[in-house]
């Protein structure tokens, strides 16, 4: 009896960052006419799901605003090493800096750090029989993944997030991007 229960805690162990749904995604960015997307604009983004439907992939809204779960080992960020940041592939909400990213072999990217505390809305889940926390998109509520205590240091923690929800910029489009908007004449009336 003891060996069943260790073989199915360490099961569910195993798959925690994983749903019990199946359905393929396939990496597909959101549609071009996002009204809420943009890495500048930190006002609270608030579409209903049949207006989020319209300006996203189904692959993304299947797994933000259904808090679907990609398959392990499909995110193109799962072994992804450029230097940037990652925003939220909704509504362009910055999320982590890529040197909080790290190999946790769970089958999605894992980050140990978000890039603020707004950054991230952390809620609790109950689903699948399992204990876990919740990590939504701090701007527009979307589901990003679930976080856990079995991180690296300096956090411990082990945000496994699904690659679908997430968009990346290198550094330095981020820093020519950001300079060129400090660049522009302000106008005064």
């Amino acid at each position: 009896m003891k060996n069943l229960i260790f073989i199915i805690l360490t099961t569910f162990a195993t798959y925690g960052c994983y749903s019990q749904t199946e359905k393929k995604i396939t990496m597909d960015s959101t549609k071009k006419d996002n009204p809420v997307s943009s890495p500048t604009d930190s006002t609270r983004a608030i579409l209903t799901d049949e207006e989020y439907k319209k300006v996203l992939s189904p692959e993304v809204f299947y797994v933000a605003r259904q808090k679907g779960t990609e398959r392990p080992g499909t995110s193109k960020f799962e072994n992804f090493k450029e230097i940037g940041t990652y925003y939220c592939a909704v509504c362009g909400n910055a999320l982590f800096k890529s040197d909080t990213k790290f190999d946790s072999g769970c089958g999605w990217p894992s980050f140990y750090e978000p890039i603020s505390k707004g950054s991230i809305i952390y809620l609790p889940d109950n689903s699948h029989g399992m204990n876990r926390t919740e990590v939504e998109c701090g701007k527009c509520k979307s589901h990003l993944g679930h976080v856990f205590e079995d991180g690296p240091p300096p956090t411990g923690l082990r945000y496994c997030i699904n690659g679908v929800v997430l968009d990346f910029e290198k550094a330095k489009v981020a820093e020519k991007t950001y300079n060129d908007q400090q660049a522009k004449p302000t106008d005064k009336h």
